[in-house]
């Protein structure tokens, strides 16, 4: 792992659930990614007890962070522009 570009974290009733985007080497194997990610979740739920579960997104770290998923603003069939 080469980095921790996002996290956001979130109460639902007494439930802390969290978002990680972690960023990767670019050339590791899918299954070298979802490891990466397992060992984080892993780590979060050993290291936070009140934590109840976690989602790991994995990006290449040239890719790392929100603004590389951002959808510019488009419009579908003759619908109005939007974006996402």
């Amino acid at each position: 792992m080469e980095e921790v570009s996002e996290v956001r974290a979130r109460w639902l009733d007494h439930r802390l659930h969290a978002e990680v985007n972690v960023a990767v080497d670019p050339d590791l194997s899918v299954a070298e990614g979802h490891a990466i990610a397992r060992e984080v979740n892993h780590r979060l739920l050993h290291h936070l007890g009140y934590l109840s579960g976690a989602v790991i997104h994995v990006d290449p770290v040239q890719e790392a962070g929100e603004e590389h998923h951002h959808i510019a603003s488009h419009s579908h069939d003759g619908l109005p522009t939007h974006s996402h």
